[in-house]
């Protein structure tokens, strides 16, 4: 088992039924970012939050450095000069393609406004979703009717959904691929599992991409 996915279920016993599903999250992602593919990621209130928090920690370093390929240094200093490009690639580090579908409001108010409030992420997915992308939703109750919106559009994309919800899971369980489940169903204390658990994917995520041979990567 990963290391971080591990400290998390030693730390939180209760949360035992959540490894296999995280680990398979884990490579699924994986997989999705090795061939440039993106995530989109999207939850209505507190878990709006956490979107925007889980797109932060894949875009720059979380735990470990991101530090760039020499390749990448010597495209930045081709680019902008010697001077410059040592600036650039001393202090840029590498992420992921990881976007939040809350971020974009004057979009989000034109789909509220002109197509109805229940399609304001299923419209960004269906402009913006390819083959091989992912939709990362978090519903406490599972049954969010923009979410669902959302995970039928990536479906009809051809893209991968993950879930993460309360115990019972709700609807959306049932079109995701992978379903990470917090032991509890107020609302909450399910916001408050959630953050353990994405932070254990991110930083799982991280080591597998970008950790090499750091000892926080085992």
């Amino acid at each position: 088992m990963y290391s971080h996915i591990r400290n998390l279920l030693v730390q939180r016993p209760k949360a035992g039924a959540v490894g296999p599903e995280l680990e398979k999250a884990v490579c699924l992602l994986v997989e999705c970012f090795l061939r440039d593919n993106a995530l989109f990621i999207c939850g209505n209130g507190g878990s709006a939050a956490d979107a925007d928090h889980i797109a932060g920690e894949l875009g720059k370093g979380f735990r470990i450095p991101r530090r760039l390929t020499s390749d990448q240094q010597l495209a930045l200093e081709e680019a902008c000069g010697d001077e410059a490009g040592c600036y650039l690639a001393g202090r840029l580090q590498r992420g992921v393609r990881a976007f939040s579908l809350n971020s974009h409001v004057s979009l989000m108010t034109a789909v509220l406004n002109d197509q109805g409030g229940e399609l304001v992420f299923a419209q960004q997915l269906f402009a913006w979703g390819r083959p091989g992308d992912i939709l990362l939703g978090l519903s406490t109750s599972g049954n969010s009717a923009d979410i669902i919106w959302a995970a039928r559009v990536a479906l009809a994309r051809k893209m991968h959904v993950i879930a993460m919800t309360g115990a019972c899971g709700g609807r959306l369980s049932d079109l995701a691929h992978i379903v990470i489940r917090a032991p509890a169903e107020d609302t909450a204390a399910v916001q408050e599992w959630h953050l353990p658990f994405y932070h254990a994917l991110c930083a799982e995520v991280e080591c597998r991409l970008f950790g090499g041979t750091d000892p926080q990567c085992r």
